[in-house]
């Protein structure tokens, strides 16, 4: 392993935190307890990743409380995506095996049942095996649960025949055999926090480093674990050699610390001026056993509760059980409130409210009691000592450990942001503001609400919240929006308001509804669909005022090597309305032949990027692709930039086409059947929210990110700090229609659907010296068929005779079994006669011209030696040209002649004239011809 920059590669992070359980204590059955902690840690990491600059927009997604199958499946995911780096985090309740040999994540609806059965947990064998078998090349897993340095025996153990687990390094949060405390409410959990603090440390954050950092920054902290055992994070296999780390960060350095104003030091002054002398705030300094304490089980029950916070995360130690939080069979007393209700003296009494909380050891209610007594007696010395601490750099829980009291501020209510790919970027930044604005804090410095944004691809979505939201509020194996998608938005901030009424019209349909949309008048921003045009190409081009067409058409005639590339139009709402305007609005068979062409158009790739921002983030992987390639993307983009490796980019100019729909975000809030539980406290987070995004703050951050004005002229909202080449003003393009945006994601689906190829291989007796073999003619055609899939139409005609019988069928057209072409074409016959080509081409095109009618893909292969050419010169040769334009069918001419494809021979004429490619033996031409095939097909890519 050589050391590993993963900047400018598809890289995938996927962050699991388990914040909620199903069942938790006193359930028998149930976890130590609820960790709510964790919510902090998936929102902190998945910022500080943002900000790290190595992974992109779209390339982290987090996961709030999933089940089993939703883990299983994102990590799945996450598998084959990622091409570059890998990074798995999980942080939840964890336990071990009776053996101590494997190590049990534990999902949202874990159990523990008797005889150590582990329902909902996920082995940590088995997120290996995923992991080694995944294209990436570099995979970081971190844990932050109990028993995670267990996991560095589990790597060890695991069989590897293939030698695959040796990209996969791990980060523990503590040592093996080890259980670690549930945390704060408030804040993120130890290790997480100083996480997150060194990879904010600005610069390049090596695996290497953050992982000394860390162990360094909890060694200082003196945090402690179960047991007042010290917690120390562990590495898989430290030192590192330099020749052999990850990248993780290369990002700016942290703000400066807080200004005097900060919320933060308005909580501290508030919970100075109480006073110690009042017993921390409780009369006389009685003890609570009520609202945060961990409830009276019985002394020595498994499973007693685990307090406010969750107590520790995992189970009792080696036995698969789940841990007692503040009780152990162990001879321990349950406890009852913060100071306990067992014995006075008993050892580890009552976990209680801030038994999970960092930095404390579990269960110290006795000596929690001496310390208030202690600051009874003195009302100045706690103060002092607070003051002192701030002095010298200690975190906000010694403040409170020391006091005794819980934080001034509760829990903050999270409300749930879901938009599009393209628009996350923009609206994470917007909700970061807003969660620190004055507008988002109390009289008293706390938080009034969180925000967690996250996007999905927006025909799904779509479909989600038209046709499947009973599955989404009770999700099934084969129907699980929550998995696919995320949980349940209070918000939704499409791309476009034209998706509310596709939801509506679809919802219309269905028996029973469990969600209710209510948009607000009016778009927040407004972002036209551009054409991004490198700045050398688009010096004579005329940006606005024509068709997007029209535009391309005047880019392709001033350099035909000019490429043309969108986004996945099923992922985003700019690729889909740029799709609009690439098919237009031709009717009929006419309008499939439009849609075919127009997709044959765009530059060939494996599969299209998920969002605008990767689609700019890949060209400049290649400096020349990039400086002949134009992109459809919003205009905002050329302003912020996107977030991967640093690399010089050609600059670009925005081309304004005026039939391409803009983008205007919607605010929605989302009301969903029986969610009324904290309806008025949610309704009036959410309306804090629009209200600051739809006012000058939120206005400002849109502007600062590239948006226009809704209104009026569409100016720039911060036309200061405009890029060259975009217009100060821009004439808006039709508004997005939502039959027109359906109908163009079916003519796209039907695109790329299952295809139809027509072959024709030339039989005539000149072809007997190249016809056995791999580079044989029938063996030529066979290595195409991994192209094609079980869907796909196809057949093989043998051209031969100059008659009125031009060919005779090898293989009827029609789907088939692989094998049974493959026999075809073993069979496939050299006839003693001579073959006319154009008569064989003209049937060809007529034939796909009958079943061209719907959007279905479409290609003719005619593979020859060439021979037969002085039969297609004149009028055949014109008459298989004019054919060729209108038929709708791409022809590949594949000639086993070297110069078949030479400037004046008809096969380049005729590939031309079809939007196909000529190709000869001067190219590398069966990879060539199978990738021809593979884009008609649906078999392999």
């Amino acid at each position: 392993m050589s050391r590993f920059d993963p900047r400018g590669k598809a890289n995938r992070a996927l962050l699991a935190g388990v914040s909620e359980y199903d069942h938790t204590a006193p359930d028998p059955q149930g976890v130590a307890g609820q960790l709510p902690a964790v919510r902090h840690n998936r929102t902190t990491l998945e910022d500080a990743l943002h900000r790290g600059g190595v992974f992109g927009a779209g390339e982290v997604r987090t996961l709030a409380s999933p089940a089993p199958d939703d883990f299983t499946g994102a990590l799945r995911r996450a598998c084959r995506e990622a091409r570059g780096l890998l990074l798995l985090y999980f942080a939840g309740h964890a336990v071990t095996s009776t053996s101590g040999n494997e190590l049990h994540l534990q999902m949202r609806t874990a159990r523990v049942l008797t005889g150590h059965g582990l329902p909902g947990s996920v082995s940590f064998s088995q997120v290996l095996g995923e992991l080694a078998e995944s294209h990436a090349e570099q995979v970081v897993v971190i844990l932050d649960c109990c028993y995670a340095g267990n996991a560095a025996g589990i790597w060890h153990r695991f069989d590897d025949p293939k030698r695959k687990k040796h990209k996969i390094l791990l980060l523990m949060s503590v040592q093996p055999n080890r259980c670690i405390l549930g945390g704060d409410a408030d804040v993120a959990t130890p290790f997480t926090r100083e996480l997150t603090r060194a990879l904010d440390a600005g610069g390049d954050v090596w695996l290497s480093e953050l992982y000394a950092a860390v162990k360094e920054r909890m060694a200082a902290a003196k945090y402690r674990a179960e047991d007042d055992d010290p917690q120390r994070p562990q590495a898989l296999a430290p030192p590192w050699d330099p020749e052999a780390d990850v990248l993780l960060a290369a990002g700016p350095a942290m703000p400066p610390p807080p200004l005097a104003g900060d919320p933060w030091l308005l909580r501290l002054r508030a919970l100075l001026t109480r006073g110690a002398g009042e017993g921390s705030g409780r009369k006389g300094g009685t003890p609570r056993t009520g609202a945060s304490g961990t409830g009276a089980g019985e002394a020595g029950a498994p499973n007693a509760g685990a307090g406010r916070a969750g107590g520790r995360e995992g189970g009792t130690r080696k036995t698969g059980a789940s841990g007692t939080g503040a009780g152990e069979a162990r001879g321990r007393k349950a406890g009852a409130g913060e100071a306990g209700v067992g014995e006075a003296d008993a050892p580890n009494a009552g976990a209680g409210e801030a038994g999970g909380r960092e930095g404390l050891a579990p269960g110290t209610g006795v000596r929690k009691a001496r310390a208030r007594k202690s600051a009874a007696r003195s009302g100045r010395i706690v103060p002092a000592v607070l003051l002192a601490l701030l002095v010298t750099g200690a975190g906000g829980y010694g403040i409170l450990a020391l006091t005794g009291e819980s934080a001034p501020c509760g829990p903050s209510l999270e409300l749930r942001v879901l938009t599009d790919p393209d628009l996350e970027p923009v609206i994470r930044a917007a909700a970061d503001a807003y969660v620190t604005s004055d507008a988002n804090t109390t009289g008293d410095g706390c938080r009034r609400s969180g925000v967690t944004v996250n996007s999905a691809g927006a025909v799904a979505v779509v479909t989600a919240l038209g046709e499947r939201t009973d599955a989404w509020q009770q999700p099934r194996e084969d129907d699980n929006p929550q998995r696919d998608i995320g949980p349940q938005p209070d918000v939704w901030i499409p791309a476009t308001r034209a998706d509310v009424d596709r939801v509506t019209s679809a919802a219309a349909r269905e028996d029973r509804v469990f969600a209710r949309l209510e948009p607000q008048d009016g778009p927040l921003a407004y972002s036209p669909v551009v054409l991004a045009v490198p700045k050398a190409r688009g010096a004579g081009l005329d940006p606005t005022g024509r068709s997007l067409a029209e535009l391309h058409a005047d880019l392709e005639r001033a350099d035909a090597a000019t490429e043309l590339h969108r986004s996945d139009p099923e992922s985003t709402d700019s690729a889909l309305l740029a799709t609009v305007g690439l098919y237009g609005d031709e009717p009929g068979a006419r309008g499939a032949a439009h849609a075919r062409a127009a997709e044959r158009r765009l530059a060939r790739t494996a599969r299209p990027e998920p969002s605008a921002a990767r689609l700019l983030c890949t060209l400049p992987g290649d400096h020349a692709v990039d400086g002949r390639s134009t992109a459809l993307v919003p205009e905002f983009l050329l302003k912020t930039g996107i977030g991967c490796h640093p690399a010089t980019r050609v600059p670009r100019v925005a081309a304004y086409p005026d039939d391409v729909p803009g983008l205007e975000p919607a605010f929605v809030r989302v009301r969903w059947e029986d969610g009324d539980r904290d309806a008025e406290a949610r309704d009036d987070a959410v309306d804090r929210f629009r209200t600051w995004l739809t006012g000058t703050d939120g206005r400002t951050v849109l502007g600062e990110h590239g948006f226009r004005s809704a209104t009026g002229e569409r100016g720039l909202l911060d036309a200061a700090s405009a890029p060259e080449g975009l217009a100060e003003s821009v004439r808006p393009a039709r508004r997005a229609d939502p039959s027109t945006m359906d109908r163009a994601l079916e003519r796209y689906g039907n695109a790329h659907g299952p295809g139809r190829v027509l072959f024709l291989l030339d039989s005539s007796g000149s072809m007997a010296g190249r016809w056995d073999g791999s580079s044989g003619g029938p063996g030529i055609l066979k290595q195409t068929l991994p192209g094609l899939g079980g869907e796909d139409e196809y057949g093989v005609w043998a051209v031969h005779g100059t008659g009125d019988r031009t060919h005779t069928t090898l293989l009827t057209f029609g789907t088939h079994e692989r094998s049974a072409a493959e026999q075809a074409l073993d069979k496939a016959e050299v006839r003693d006669a001579e073959a006319d080509p154009s008569g064989a081409l003209r049937d060809a095109l007529d034939f796909m011209r009958e079943r061209g009618t719907d959007e279905r893909p479409q290609l003719i292969v005619y593979l020859t030696d060439g021979e037969d050419d002085g039969r297609l010169t004149g009028k055949a040769l014109e008459d298989v040209v004019d054919r060729a334009r209108g038929a709708g069918a791409p022809v590949a001419m594949v000639s086993l002649s070297s110069s078949g494809c030479d400037q004046g021979r008809p096969a380049p004429r005729i590939a031309e004239a079809g939007r196909g490619r000529c190709l000869d033996v001067g190219d590398d031409l069966v990879p060539a011809l199978h990738d021809e095939v593979a884009r008609t097909g649906t078999g392999e890519e």
